[in-house]
């Protein structure tokens, strides 16, 4: 019990992984061990789709809203996994570099909960995406916008 409170209180980023004691004279916990590597091997390798990604990521946000820097409310697009191995993840977002890591923390520690990841490595990588208005003309006025009502 001491060894398993020693590993929770020392090692918190482990947390959720699970502890096996193993006898180096005796071999007892071995197939406990095994059984262990095994069930973080299929962890390890679980593929996350985007669509669940996405539903799930409307749920965080709704829950708990990212910060607003300067009184801009950031938007987080959407999100999806680039590589399994460890779990990588690409947030798309409205000012990246904004972002704090607190909230990436949140978002991490969501994801290890609600998609049953306990000790599995989550990376969260976030990017921008480019504004398709940015070099948009203004359109050219027609004879029609004398009759619009001006506000």
């Amino acid at each position: 019990k001491r060894l398993r409170a020693d590993c929770a209180r020392l090692l918190p980023q482990l947390k959720g992984v699970e502890v096996v004691l193993v006898s180096g004279l005796t071999g007892k916990g071995l197939d406990r061990l095994q059984a262990a590597v095994l069930k973080a091997r299929r962890i390890w390798d679980t593929r996350l789709g985007t669509a669940p990604l996405n539903t799930w990521l409307a749920g965080e946000v709704a829950l708990h809203p990212p910060p607003a820097p300067g009184g801009r409310r950031l938007k987080l697009r959407y999100m999806t996994q680039v590589k399994p191995r460890p779990t990588s993840n690409v947030l798309f977002c409205s000012v990246p570099d904004a972002l704090p890591e607190t909230y990436k923390r949140y978002l991490v520690n969501g994801l290890r909960r609600d998609f049953d990841l306990p000790g599995t490595p989550i990376r969260l990588m976030v990017r921008g995406g480019e504004n398709p208005y940015k070099d948009r003309k203004p359109r050219a006025k027609t004879r029609l916008d004398k009759h619009k009502k001006r506000g």
